[in-house]
């Protein structure tokens, strides 16, 4: 178990970071915007680069801070469920059940409230999906996991392609925001925000029975775990914490997977340390991801979802490589 200094000195590093690549995100840009200029803006002055700070920057930064530690928290939850570093709300097809669900809200006109609702509904149905078949005899097996991740995601990919070629042309635009996975639309920050503190307050008190979990079924069921309870908690905080994410920024893939895995590497199993952890981390590269988006050949920008993916690839590649045959 870490110390209680150890665990202050990791959060605190990494809370520092995420205040670093918030604000380098401010800063950098087609229009450069000095530190001095910023904390101006913070502190009231509108006007010129304040506007720029406070209606375009501040809220896609955040937008991003929040997306991205929703997806690591869910992929945290998920890895230590499953006790596979594999595990990810991209890979299993869940974040593709929730584009698919705010899509078709999209498709039928809905308001923000029903895309999102059916976005949890498309994650949590994709989830169960994935995760009910995986079961197979009784026992999560890597190879069906990832099998039925695949199969429902390819599904996934293809009821999209359905509403695609169905959607009247002035809502297509829309609607490949959520293909692509664009922080440029997010203006509205605060409720990933508030899913993600939602999301973090409620899997924080789980954080000794994943403990329990993580050294094998049986044990926890021994020492007094109630896993089928915990099993539907963290079905419903991942789903709830993915469609949050899908909702705000469209489906940004391998987040979930890289994040948590590197921050177990370097701070250990303990879930009381790891899930803040991963939340802080998993923000961070997200902004720091967007911020490259953006500038890499600005004016233009990139989905930041292409870079996630170019990143997460290669290190889903190294871990399959690495598991058991």
């Amino acid at each position: 178990m870490p110390t209680r200094q150890r665990a202050f000195l990791i959060l605190a590093s990494l809370g520092l970071l995420a205040v670093a690549s918030i604000g380098l995100a401010l800063t950098v840009g087609s229009f450069k915007v000095s530190y001095g200029e910023v904390l101006a803006a913070l502190l009231g002055n509108e006007g010129g680069a304040g506007d720029i700070v406070l209606q375009l920057r501040l809220p896609r930064a955040l937008a991003g801070f929040a997306c991205g530690g929703l997806l690591a928290l869910a992929g945290a939850l998920m890895q230590v469920l499953l006790r596979n570093p594999l595990a990810d709300p991209y890979v299993l097809g869940i974040s593709g059940g929730a584009g698919v669900g705010a899509m078709f809200a999209m498709l039928l006109g809905w308001p923000v409230l029903g895309i999102d609702g059916l976005a949890f509904v498309g994650a949590f149905a994709a989830m169960l999906l994935v995760f009910g078949l995986a079961h197979g005899d009784g026992s999560w097996t890597q190879t069906r996991l990832l099998l039925t991740g695949v199969i429902v995601a390819a599904g996934c990919g293809a009821l999209v392609a359905l509403m695609l070629s169905i959607a009247d042309e002035h809502k297509l635009r829309g609607m490949l925001f959520w293909l692509m996975g664009d922080l440029g639309q997010s203006a509205q920050w605060w409720p990933a925000f508030a899913a993600l503190a939602i999301a973090l307050l409620l899997a924080m008190p789980f954080a000794r029975e994943l403990n329990l979990l993580s050294r094998g079924l049986m044990q926890a069921q021994a020492l007094g775990v109630a896993v089928g309870r915990l099993r539907y908690a963290i079905y419903l905080l991942a789903s709830l914490a993915t469609a949050a994410s899908v909702t705000t920024a469209g489906s940004i893939g391998f987040v979930g997977l890289v994040v948590p895995h590197l921050v177990r590497l370097a701070t250990g199993n303990d879930q009381r340390l790891l899930l803040p952890a991963s939340v802080l981390a998993g923000g961070s590269l997200l902004v720091l991801a967007d911020t490259l988006a953006r500038t890499l050949i600005a004016p233009q920008q990139l989905p930041v979802g292409v870079l996630t993916a170019l990143i997460g690839v290669p290190v889903f590649l190294f871990l399959l490589s690495r598991q058991p045959k």
